[in-house]
């Protein structure tokens, strides 16, 4: 049977912006709104020297998990480390409790390294410092990191949190890191907010976006 081509105009739906054509819930019909696994962008925040990037809003029951996406984190300081951290209600503490794996692939532009290792010095065990996601990188003017962190059902009260993320690093030894990080935030109380910072120094310049998941 041929294809045919429909014209959109003739379509009982009322069109939306950045929004998907679907059927609606009694399969009798056409409605627009997120195909089930789209990523919804909901902040966007910039960094200019800046000494952290705290997400603050929007965090709540509407999405069971939530994605943000590093683009080229470019530190203002030589060889240091971006993290995060979370806290709950309006408390700005950021020192929830944390326990978390990291190992990390490695090659410089010499032809060093190449191995895999379990990087215990960048993990927690029941530990409350801002976890390492970016290790080493470096502040050369083409030098910077990028990658993405999801979090899952951050407002449930009776899990902890579960968190994993990839990065990928140019380092400031002009060598290729590429990171895996995985944990919990031992809380059953909801995380309302994130904090991203450099340990050393002022994010120079990146973007950092947050997604929820539909």
């Amino acid at each position: 049977m041929a294809l045919s081509k429909v014209d959109y105009n003739s379509l009982n739906v009322t069109a939306a912006a950045s929004k998907a054509l679907k059927w609606n819930s009694s399969a009798n019909g056409f409605e627009t709104g997120d195909v089930g696994g789209s990523l919804v962008l909901l902040e966007t925040q910039t960094a200019d020297d800046s000494a952290t990037l705290d997400f603050t809003s929007n965090i709540d029951s509407t999405y069971d998990e939530y994605v943000f996406k590093f683009i080229n984190i470019h530190p203002a300081t030589d060889n240091t480390n971006f993290s995060f951290q979370a806290d709950t209600g309006t408390n700005t503490s950021y020192g929830q409790t944390i326990t978390s794996t990291f190992f990390n692939n490695s090659h410089t532009e010499a032809g060093g390294g190449g191995g895999i290792a379990n990087e215990t010095g960048q993990d927690q065990a029941q530990g409350t410092a801002f976890q390492r996601i970016i290790v080493d990188v470096g502040n050369d003017n083409d030098q910077n990191s990028c990658g993405y962190l999801h979090i899952f059902s951050p407002s449930s009260s009776v899990f902890v949190k579960h968190f994993y993320a990839e990065t990928i690093i140019m380092n400031y030894n002009d060598g290729q890191y590429n990171s895996f990080i995985a944990g919990y935030f031992n809380t059953t109380t909801a995380l309302t907010r994130f904090r991203f910072k450099m340990e050393s120094g002022n994010i120079g310049a990146g973007v950092v976006k947050m997604y929820g998941v539909s």
